[in-house]
């Protein structure tokens, strides 16, 4: 996303309309914004190229099978992007962010059981070499979850 040009009036538009409906046709989204159906593909399009947003699915992890999830703060010895590579390869890690502050990491899992959360942290993300220590933050309730952040 570094580097792409500033994104205008119209295509934020465009995003607030699939964040509502991802599946929404692009003629609904042409007569709200104003555009043409094929302005506004090749305009999700060029988003789509862009890096700028992703067109998901996103499904409630319970009902998946995957009843476990955590943020987990980690703590690296050395250089942070071997480990931050390293947990971004991990099919459990949905989330990784380089922070300042008390973690050099930050990640969040998601597990289907205790049992796999444990072996996921204690067996595969503690042996990673550089890690020197980690803190499991388990969520026991989900309040609030949204991605319309990018258009406010």
């Amino acid at each position: 996303m570094h580097g792409t040009p500033p994104i205008d009036a119209v295509s934020l538009a465009i995003i607030e309309q699939l964040q509502e409906d991802g599946r929404r046709p692009y003629a609904a989204i042409g007569k709200a914004v104003g555009l043409s159906e094929a302005a506004v593909r090749q305009r999700v399009q060029k988003l789509l190229d862009q890096g700028v947003m992703q067109i998901v699915a996103v499904t409630d992890p319970l009902t998946v099978g995957l009843r476990r999830q955590a943020m987990v703060g980690i703590n690296v010895e050395g250089d942070l992007d071997p480990v931050a590579d390293a947990l971004t390869a991990m099919d459990e890690v949905e989330y990784v962010v380089v922070t300042a502050g008390s973690f050099d990491l930050l990640i969040e899992i998601v597990c289907e059981d205790d049992d796999h959360l444990l072996e996921t942290i204690n067996k595969r993300i503690r042996t990673l070499p550089g890690v020197r220590s980690t803190e499991s933050f388990v969520y026991l309730k989900l309040r609030k979850q949204t991605y319309t952040w990018g258009t406010r």
